[in-house]
This record gives C-alpha cells, structure tokens and sequence, in this order.
C-alpha cells in the first residue's frame, strides 16, 4: 500500500536527523482500515519546536516525497498540522509537528514507527490517550439558539446558508451523539455510513434537504425530533435541560410554518 511505502520511506528519511526524537503513524492505521482513498497521518516529533513557522514545516515535508503543495491546519483548529498532498504516487499525508513535551497530550495512542531514544515510548507509558468527548449541557444550552438561528435564515429566504447550517448539527451535534449513542467514538461524521445502525443512520439521512423552504423547514423538525431522542437516550439528570427557551423556540417555529403556508 502507498500509505505504508510513504512512511517507510519517510522513517529512512529522517532517522539520520539529529534534531529528530521520533516519528509515529496515526488515524486509520491503527484500526487497519487503510484502502486506496485513505490519507497518512503522521507525527514528527522534534528536539526543538518546529510548529508556527510554516517555512520549516514545509522544509521537513519537502524532504519526504515529491511534495506538490500544503497548508496549515488552523481551520480545524490545529496549527501544529501541515496538511500535505504528494505525488507519484498522489496521496494526502497529514503531518503533525510536536516537541516531546506535547506528544504525551493526544486522543489515541499512534503506533511508533521511530524512537531515537525511547522516549516517545516513554512518554506513551507515563500518559494516557483522552478523546474529547462532547459536552452535553454545552451542547443544549446552544441547540434551540441554534434551531431558531435557522429558522431566521429560512424565513428570511437564505435557503444556503441554512442548507449549510445543517451540516453543522450534523458534525457538532448527531454526528457525535449518534456515535456514542452506537459505541463509538465521538468523530463527528466520521464513517456513519458503516457505524451506525441502519435506524439511525436512517434518521441521520432525513436530517439533509433540498433546496426548498419546505425542505428545509421538515428537516429541522426532523432535528429537533432526533435531538430530543438523543437527548433521552444520553442525558442524565445532571443536565439542566432549557426548557423555557425550547418552548419558546417551537411556538416561533410554527409561526414562521404558518408563514410559508399562508395560513
């Protein structure tokens, strides 16, 4: 596989870097679900910090392969990762750059494709992978906010913007409340379509309109149907559910239905 080539290479490459502790693999690799169309995440871990200066980031990506462009990765909220794409072959490898220091903070446990010294190794054992779970009272006390956002948007006739807006419940809220609700791990919507079940990938599917008022607004009942399910199933008491605001937020929804039907 291209993926496996790559970072054997990549391993070679940098062994002989004396400023280089280690480096390791990460996300599908771990769970051996490679295929043709997976990228490579890989973890370069440095005596000196290397992240926030893009030059050198580059730098090391260019010493790895046929390196046709990369960016960095603060729209999604990680600087430190410079998102890459190779040639010969075409493949996306995702570089995260970190000193010893910020390898034992991470979300899963990467597989160590070079240890210099042992301390990446050591700092495996000494620490434990966290993967950030959603907070349910920080998501409910935004959902309804967010539902009547929406509804302003689809009253207003800005039927993209909305559009979009449902791909965002989707990532922040159901994607990782339906995961979780299945066993999963909280990824969004990472793979739904083979780790959920059917039922609730069903219920998932009618989540996405069309590009009509109407569309839109059984949509987000569909939302608001699936959120007050989760909410049941996951919830416990410890979260104060908003109630006056949902109330609220339901009574203007029918007002602004009421507006599109003329009745």
């Amino acid at each position: 596989m291209i993926q496996f080539d790559f970072a054997s290479r990549a391993k070679n490459i940098l062994e002989n870097d004396d400023d280089v502790v280690g480096l390791a693999v990460a996300g599908s690799w771990l769970t051996n679900e490679l295929d043709e169309f997976s990228d490579l995440d890989l973890i370069l871990v440095t005596r000196q910090k290397v992240s926030g200066d893009k030059v050198l980031m580059q730098a090391y990506a260019k010493r790895l392969g046929n390196f046709l462009s990369g960016f960095t990765g603060e729209h999604v909220g990680e600087p430190r990762l410079l998102i890459c794409l190779f040639d010969n072959p075409l493949l996306h490898v995702d570089i995260k750059f970190l000193t010893i220091e910020e390898f034992q903070i991470r979300i899963e446990t990467p597989t160590l494709l070079l240890d210099k010294s042992g301390q990446l190794a050591k700092a495996i054992n000494s620490s434990a992978a966290q993967f950030p779970y959603p907070d349910y009272q920080w998501i409910e006390d935004r959902f309804w906010i967010w539902i009547h956002y929406a509804l302003l948007k689809i009253g207003r006739g800005e039927y993209f913007e909305a559009y979009d807006f449902f791909g965002f419940l989707r990532m922040v809220v159901f994607g990782p409340l339906l995961h979780i609700k299945n066993g999963n791990l909280p990824r969004g919507v990472r793979k739904v379509e083979t780790a959920l079940a059917e039922e609730d990938l069903e219920m998932l599917k009618i989540t996405i309109p069309n590009y009509q008022r109407q569309s839109l607004l059984d949509s987000l009942k569909h939302c608001i149907a699936l959120y007050r399910q989760l909410r049941r199933d996951l919830f416990d008491q410890g979260v104060e559910i908003r109630t006056g605001v949902e109330e609220r937020v339901i009574k203007y929804f029918d007002e602004v239905e009421k507006w599109n039907t003329g009745t």
